[in-house]
């Protein structure tokens, strides 16, 4: 059975409108997604904010608010049926209890084991990697496995597959579970 290492900030649930949602509503700005063309967000913030940006990420109640992308449930549901699914997601110190609280509320099919905090996810045993982060993607890459980038401007220049959705990166893990055979 293979392994898939799935991302949760911004893969499986939406981390950035909320997290947007706060600064926009502080700073009186309209920051979005689809205005970060690379990964640091302290550059697309008022100057005053500047990497004041990140505090947002260590308050409390954020990432257990947070929610699924649309059909990302659904699709890991049908998955964990044929793979074993490792969520693996970088954290802050603080947000360790929120996101397995999170994880075991909305998705309750997976074990809380398969709940995996790590920075360095090129270093976790996995056939495939799903994420946003260009640095993890990269990574995880550059070991020779598969990475697939849920789509977004600020990891466009990462050379590897992309997907817009869950149900596109479905389509892609049923092919590439063909060629695996």
């Amino acid at each position: 059975m293979k392994t898939l290492l799935i991302d949760m900030d911004s893969v499986i649930c939406d981390l950035m409108s909320e997290w947007h949602r706060r600064y926009n509503r502080d700073y009186n700005d309209n920051l979005s997604v689809v205005r970060l063309l690379c990964w640091d967000s302290e550059k697309y913030v008022k100057p005053e904010c500047g990497k004041k940006i990140y505090d947002y990420l260590m308050e409390p109640g954020l990432f257990l608010g947070l929610k699924p992308l649309p059909n990302a449930i659904e699709v890991l549901e049908r998955l964990n049926k044929r793979f074993d699914i490792l969520i693996v997601t970088s954290s802050v110190s603080s947000a360790y209890e929120e996101k397995e609280r999170w994880v075991g509320q909305n998705l309750p099919f997976l074990d809380r084991n398969n709940l995996i905090f790590a920075h360095r996810k090129n270093m976790i045993v996995g056939d495939l990697l799903f994420d946003d982060a260009p640095h993890n993607l990269l990574g995880f890459a550059a070991t020779g496995r598969t990475a697939i980038a849920m789509d977004y401007p600020y990891n466009r220049d990462v050379d590897v597959p992309r997907v817009k959705n869950w149900l596109e990166f479905e389509a892609f893990i049923n092919h590439f579970e063909r060629e695996g055979e």
